[in-house]
């Protein structure tokens, strides 16, 4: 009887707890926890709001229990945190944190974790509880995964609050994620108008969450926002279809005047990809000054078909073939060669493969897919992210053996969607004595050895000749060292990361005792290996950067000395998913 009466008192306080629980926020936690698809959003749900319940019966008491490893509160890769409303973290498993004020805790793309998580909680719409997105290390390992969190805040009976929380590692988005942000956005975009827009764009804002972004257009069709696709920004795409034939923007312009928002399923490419997957989009209308705008966000639908992918048509050796062999020809007859480029169905130009030559100081004198921009200046060309194209094709032509790979985002001819392109330059000389950059890439071209063997070498030779000052160039996610999943990473002997583009939180800590997703010791074997070689390849089992999935990894490392001190520099890639 006394268990039943405690009992009664426990859920009477939780419900009476000044702003923690109104009938009306109740109403909201149910309905909440039942509109999500998985049972693992809805078991996180509930788990935070057990330990909510407990936290108000027990007081400070339960943070005991909140701390008992294999108890409901902490097991495993699950476990309940608890801040106060200034910040300070009160319970959690790194002990490094507790006691301390962290309001000003970032992840590795510099979002404000902590502040974000409590702006949620006093957010009306959310009802004081809600949910925020971040990269974040599984316990026990410094490699950052993204990690959905569910935020509840609660006030005793003495006037004290504290921020209940707990998160997973979530490989796929929940749609009630999207609704959330969509009706974000728009209460941002009638309180601030365009001045939102930058919100959107933000890597370290509230709207940027695994492959989910905010895209906002108007009603004749025009892009106005897409960080994912910023090419696409003032185009009109109204008669922008997918592989199947939809009209995307069409179908979501009737949805708006239809029912004022609602869902629109389609097929679309992933940011940073090329092949469409299925994704189902929430839109939503809002008043920007005296006019509407469309405002959606999509989630890429779990185990979803993606469109048919076309067969790469070269290998990367093929391709250095032929482009060696157009250069003897070019090298022999100068501009005598150029029509035989311009003949489609040649073996110089085909489907989507065709040859361009500059001058070396960047002006187009070439384009066979495009002879309309022949005689520009080039040298400024840069790519959707800020990669600099023109720059880069400049600079390989200008190194010792003037030739080599560089990668960057640019359509196929006849298309609007920048995908990845690899591009072989290679510097040749006109029996005029003029010297010329020749180049010719393939689209989604299957990833190499020879690439990052190349990319590699290029960062070493960088690394010998300027140590520690080479490291800012690696780091530039526009530069050379950074395409694709792939990126230039630097450490010393000890073990220490020194360069990681793809994961900066991770410089500066030893990972001699990091082991993969097979318990392989990664980088003391890299270290090993390379100090013994001078370079070595190796595999292991990595997550993609920004992603939860589990993909076999091939790296390649060598050894660089510079005044003494002795660099271990690498780059790898992932396997192609079967």
């Amino acid at each position: 009887m006394k268990k039943c009466i405690l009992l009664m008192l426990t859920v009477l306080s939780f419900s009476m707890s000044g702003k923690a629980q109104t009938s009306a926020q109740q109403t909201s936690s149910k309905a909440a926890t039942g509109y999500y698809q998985y049972d693992t959003t809805r078991q996180l749900v509930s788990l935070v709001k057990n330990a909510a319940a407990h936290l108000l019966a027990r007081g400070e008491a339960a943070f005991k229990d909140f701390r008992t490893e294999g108890s409901e509160w902490r097991r495993g890769e699950s476990y309940v945190f608890v801040l106060d409303t200034r910040g300070n973290m009160l319970v959690h498993p790194d002990r490094a944190l507790e006691g301390n004020n962290t309001l000003d805790l970032k992840d590795i793309n510099n979002k404000p974790i902590i502040r974000g998580l409590l702006a949620v909680t006093y957010n009306h719409k959310h009802q004081h509880a809600g949910w925020y997105h971040y990269q974040w290390p599984v316990p026990g390992s410094p490699l950052p995964r993204w990690k959905s969190t569910y935020a509840m805040r609660i006030s005793t009976g003495s006037g004290k609050e504290y921020i209940v929380a707990s998160g997973m590692y979530n490989d796929r988005m929940e749609r009630e994620f999207v609704v959330d942000a969509v009706n974000d956005a728009v209460a941002d975009i009638e309180k601030k108008g365009k001045e939102a827009f930058a919100l959107f764009h933000d890597p370290a804002g509230p709207y940027m969450m695994k492959d989910a972004y905010i895209f906002v257009t108007d009603t004749n069709g025009v892009e106005l926002v897409n960080p994912a696709f910023p090419n696409l920004e003032g185009r009109n795409l109204l008669d922008l279809k997918d592989t199947e034939g939809k009209y995307l923007v069409r179908e979501m312009l009737a949805k708006l005047k239809s029912s004022g928002s609602g869902w629109v399923n389609y097929l679309w490419p992933k940011p940073g990809e090329s092949i469409s997957t299925e994704k189902a989009t929430y839109v939503s209308k809002a008043k920007m000054g005296n006019q509407w705008v469309l405002v959606g966000c999509g989630v890429y639908l779990a185990d979803a078909p993606k469109a048919t992918k076309t067969t790469p048509k070269m290998s990367a050796a093929e391709l250095l073939t032929l482009v060696r062999d157009a250069a003897k020809l070019m090298e022999q007859q100068g501009e005598k060669a150029l029509p035989a480029f311009r003949e489609k169905g040649s073996r110089w130009f085909h489907d989507d493969t065709y040859f361009f030559l500059w001058t070396l100081d960047g002006t187009r004198i070439f384009h066979a897919a495009n002879p309309a921009g022949e005689g520009m200046d080039v040298s400024r060309l840069k790519d959707v992210q800020g990669r600099p194209i023109g720059q880069m094709c400049i600079e390989t032509g200008a190194t010792p053996g003037g030739e080599g790979w560089i990668h960057y985002l640019y359509p196929e001819p006849g298309d609007i969607f920048p995908i990845w392109k690899s591009t072989y330059i290679k510097r040749i000389t006109f029996p005029s004595g003029e010297q010329y950059l020749l180049g010719c890439g393939i689209y989604n071209m299957q990833m190499d050895r020879t690439f990052i063997e190349e990319l590699v070498n290029r960062a070493a030779n960088l690394v010998a000749s300027q140590g520690a000052g080479a490291f800012n160039q690696l780091r530039s996610k526009t530069g050379p060292f950074v395409f694709m999943n792939v990126y230039v990473f630097v450490q010393d002997t000890k073990g220490t990361e020194l360069v990681n583009a793809a994961q900066p939180g991770l410089e500066g800590q030893n990972l001699l005792s990091l082991r993969d997703l097979k318990g392989k010791l990664v980088i003391k074997e890299q270290r090993d290996a390379v100090l013994k070689k001078g370079s070595t390849w190796l595999s292991f089992y990595w997550y993609r950067p920004g992603d939860n999935i589990p993909a076999l990894k091939h790296t390649y490392v060598r050894k660089v000395q510079y005044k003494g001190t002795t660099y271990i520099v690498g780059a790898g890639f992932y396997a192609a998913a079967r």
